[in-house]
Order: C-alpha cells, then sequence, then structure tokens
C-alpha cells in the first residue's frame, strides 16, 4: 500500500506499507501471508476474482490485535497514519473526521478486494503531464487524485476518498476553455474581488451552455420539420467554428500569459498547507464537489485552478474558502498504462460508478 506523506507536507514522498506477500513454491504451488498488524507475517489468502480483480482475505485476524485493547491500536494508527498522537489534534471536527476513519478502515483487517486502475494517458499540448497527485483535504488530511485531461476540460479523480466525498467521484473539474486572469497582488488579498472574478466567469460560463443547449434545440426542431438537408452543412460548421474559437482562446491565453505572477491567497481563505508557492503560471475556472458526510447532497460549486509549476497545482474552493495544494507522485508505477484512451474512459467511468 502507498500510503500519503503526513498531513499537511504534501511534497514529502509516499510512504510504502506491505500488506501480504506471496512465497512461489515447486509445482506451481504457493503460499500467502498477511503482513497486516505488529505480530508479523501470518496465514492468508488470494483469490483471482476475474480480469483485473484479485481479493485478499487474512485467516488469523487476531494477529492484528494488541494487548491494549482498542484504545492502543487507534492511538498506534494514529502514530503511523497522521504522524501525530491524538493530543495533538485540538480540533473537535478533525478528532471526529479521524476516528470515523480508523473504525471504517480497521473493521477489513486486511479482507480487501483490488481492482486496476490505469494512469492517464498524456498529449503534447496538455497544460501538465497528467498524472496521480497528493492533496491536502482540510480536517480529512491528504488524499490522492488523479489529474486527466478530456478536450477542453480536466478533471481530477480521486484515488482515496474520505467520509464526505469517496474515491472515484471527480473532485475538481478544469475549464481549459475559461482562463482567468488574477488581480493584481493587493487585490489578490481581497477574497471579495476574487470571489467576483470567479462568479462572472461563471456566469459566462452558464450563458453558454444555455446558448448552446437552445442551439440544439432550435437544430432538432428544424431537422423534424424535414429541413435537415438545408440546415445539417451549416451547423457542423458552426460547431467546428465554435470548438475551434475556444480551444484558439485558450492556446492564445497560454502564450500571452507571463511565464509566471506573483500569488498570494485571499484573507479568510483556510490553508492547511502555509508554505505554497507565491508564483504561478496560469488560473482557469472549475468547480469542485462538495457534499455532507455519507456524500448526501453532492454539489459541484465554483472555484479557481492555479497552475504552479510543472509538478504542483491548486484549487480555492470559492463557497468553503478552503485552498487544496496539490503536489505530483513521483514513484514510477510499472505496466500502469491503459491500452486505449477507450479502456481509460472506461475505468474512470466505473470507478465512479462503484460510489454512485
Amino acid at each position: 500500500m502507498y500510503l500519503p506523506p503526513h498531513d499537511p507536507h504534501v511534497d514529502d514522498p509516499m510512504r510504502f506499507k506491505p500488506l501480504f506477500r506471496i512465497h512461489l513454491m515447486e509445482r506451481k504451488s504457493a503460499t500467502v501471508e498477511c503482513m497486516y498488524g505488529h505480530k508479523g507475517p501470518h496465514n492468508g489468502h488470494i483469490q483471482i476474482v476475474k480480469k483485473d480483480e484479485f481479493s485478499t482475505k487474512c485467516n488469523q485476524t487476531d494477529h492484528h490485535r494488541m494487548s491494549g485493547g482498542r484504545q492502543e491500536e487507534f492511538r498506534t494508527w494514529l502514530r503511523e497514519e497522521w504522524g501525530r498522537t491524538l493530543e495533538d489534534i485540538f480540533h473537535e471536527h478533525m478528532q471526529e473526521l479521524i476516528l470515523m476513519k480508523f473504525i471504517y478502515t480497521s473493521q477489513y483487517d486486511n479482507c480487501l478486494t483490488y481492482r486496476r486502475i490505469y494512469l492517464p494517458p498524456s498529449n503534447a499540448d496538455d497544460l501538465l503531464k497528467p498524472g496521480l497527485f497528493k492533496g491536502t483535504y482540510g480536517s480529512h488530511g491528504l488524499e490522492i487524485v488523479m489529474l486527466s485531461f478530456h478536450g477542453k476540460k480536466a478533471k481530477g479523480t480521486k484515488i482515496t476518498g474520505d467520509p464526505n466525498i469517496p474515491a472515484g467521484q471527480q473532485t475538481v473539474e478544469i475549464d481549459l476553455a475559461h482562463p482567468i486572469q488574477l488581480p493584481d497582488i493587493e487585490n489578490l488579498r481581497n477574497f471579495n474581488e476574487l470571489s467576483r472574478i470567479v462568479l462572472e466567469v461563471q456566469e459566462q460560463v452558464r450563458r453558454e451552455q444555455q446558448e448552446e443547449e437552445e442551439g440544439q434545440d432550435e437544430e432538432e426542431g428544424r431537422f423534424r420539420q424535414g429541413d435537415s438537408q438545408q440546415v445539417e452543412q451549416p451547423a457542423q460548421r458552426d460547431d467546428a467554428g465554435a470548438e475551434g474559437t475556444e480551444a484558439a482562446g485558450a492556446a492564445a491565453a497560454q502564450e500571452s500569459a507571463p511565464t509566471s505572477q506573483p500569488f498570494v491567497l485571499p484573507v479568510g481563505v483556510i490553508s492547511r498547507n502555509e508554505d505554497y508557492p507565491r508564483t504561478c503560471r496560469m488560473c482557469f475556472y472549475g468547480t469542485g464537489l462538495i457534499a455532507g458526510h455519507g456524500f448526501t447532497s453532492p454539489e459541484r460549486t465554483p472555484g479557481i485552478f492555479i497552475l504552479f509549476d510543472d509538478d504542483r497545482f491548486g484549487f480555492i474552493w470559492l463557497e468553503l474558502k478552503s485552498f487544496s495544494l496539490y503536489s505530483r507522485i513521483k514513484v514510477s508505477f510499472q505496466n500502469a498504462e491503459a491500452p486505449s484512451r477507450e479502456a481509460f474512459d472506461e475505468m474512470l467511468k466505473n470507478i465512479q460508478s462503484m460510489t454512485t
């Protein structure tokens, strides 16, 4: 298991923890050992469920227990998972979230099902190289997000989740057709000024979507009236022209934007990590997914995506007045490339459907 670094040290390397091991024997037989717990390797089992999926089971879960009971297990888990003691955590809401995570993860006793995930394919014109990133999520600690590009959109999909937004959900979406020009550094400190800029872009996006839907309805109406031959060809030119204009606009924004500009978080925006970059390359309008505990009442809310460099980006959640900082995972994963773009898109759809 690859664990993120201790919160909020997002630039630190991932931590490696073995969960099971397989001893290959003669005559195509093998023994499996569970590595979970603190009493050393013990008897386990692995079952191949279907292609790209397998399950692990511990046959001696008593090896996971500690003499001091659940309290000792919790304190040990807290030191390993969070790098701190319960006395270090003063925030009552954070204590509640951490306890929930311990109860949730410890109940499985290393009896888990694994499904293959692919790394996102990349193109030469991507804003930055797609891949896996560690991100700060307030009291939830650090989580793993997969950044992928889909035409005029970039998507951040949760690989690890929390009690509000589970793994598999699209945590952020970046609209590459709508770059945002930050105000000067003094005005940037004013949250209301940044909020005004982002909400203006949100309204522009809403109008464009409405016009596009109305245009589609009008075209369908003409088609039903038997005028398809007259409108089909111009409509195709219009669509291509619109896409070309948006793509050209994004490209022009990248070319005209300065290589770097000063950046500071607006006053009142909460950040787990104050050691964020003080310069950025580009910003785009985006939306972030928020929900109550148990993924109740999910909704997409406006925000701003900040590209710092090739390995770091940020997202300001306007409604939460919160900032997430993301740093690239630089571990090399073998045989993780998707066989095709379609296979990657299908995988994204499948992991999202498991949690909806």
